[in-house]
């Protein structure tokens, strides 16, 4: 199977990176199914409804959130209607969270590929239940090879070290394990020991000429005054699509291949030939 999955969309730029470039790149590289974290895509601060359908439209087939989930409000009662939106699994169960963080997607030739999405603790503002025990869970419901032909795991968090721990956690029963949320992709595209493919983060899809895709200038007044200043805002030059491309085997539905995805904007283009 082959599957893709593209970091944290980041205002207009991330949006536009996504409309232009995916539809074209699901045909070009034959991708079964495409992972959009579009969290930060409605002005950097949540998701509207209007902007989920277009990302549908384009060819994403499942869209993740993280700790802006429910920035823009009416994602409350979306995610309720729409399946293919996943918001952290791991809420504490005293949140009553709406919508749900795993879902095991049929793909129309009948294969099956499980999405779950956990958010970290270390560094975040918000204190979730223990993403571990939330992922293994959901895990155990959709096993790798016998129920799911394909399972993706986003870890949405701040700490290298926390998405790596989840990586290794995940290995060897799930075909992937990517990081998000720290908007910079990494170069540790690899295959670990039990045959998941890893990533720390896929980077985000919106301007790189900026401070995490936000306007640099308001990002710099703040760190060298050390006041709250304007409100953050997305910058607004051309985006680029970020993200990672895998294989997986169609017996054990482990990887066999991984390889980082830049297309447009100011990153170096790497797309899987």
């Amino acid at each position: 199977m082959k599957l893709a999955f593209f970091g944290d969309v980041v205002g207009k730029p991330g949006r536009q990176a996504v409309l232009d470039h995916l539809p074209g790149l699901k045909a070009r590289l034959r991708l079964d199914f495409a992972i959009v974290n579009a969290e930060n895509s409605a002005g950097g601060f949540g998701l509207t409804s209007a902007i989920a359908e277009e990302f549908f439209n384009a060819g994403a087939d499942c869209l993740t959130l993280g700790d802006h989930a429910w920035d823009q409000r009416e994602a409350l009662t979306y995610i309720e209607r729409e399946p293919r939106l996943l918001r952290p699994v791991n809420y504490p169960a005293a949140a009553n969270a709406p919508g749900k963080g795993a879902h095991l997607f049929s793909l129309p030739d009948g294969r099956r590929v499980g999405v779950i999405q956990a958010q970290g603790n270390v560094f975040m503002k918000q204190t979730m239940s223990c993403p571990f025990d939330a992922v293994d869970a959901a895990l155990d419901s959709m096993p790798l090879g016998a129920v799911a032909d394909a399972i993706v795991v986003d870890m949405h968090c701040e700490a290298t070290s926390e998405k790596m721990a989840m990586g290794h956690h995940c290995d060897g029963r799930a075909s992937l394990v990517v990081g998000s949320h720290t908007h910079v992709p990494t170069a540790d595209t690899m295959i670990l020991e039990g045959g998941t493919a890893y990533q720390t983060d896929a980077g985000m899809c919106g301007d790189y000429d900026s401070v995490i895709g936000m306007q640099k200038q308001i990002s710099l007044y703040r760190f060298q005054t050390q006041l709250p200043g304007d409100r953050y805002q997305p910058a607004l030059g051309e985006g680029t699509l970020c993200g990672t491309y895998v294989e997986t085997d169609d017996r054990t539905g482990l990887a066999i291949r991984i390889e980082p995805i830049r297309m447009g904007g100011r990153l170096s283009e790497m797309v899987p030939g």
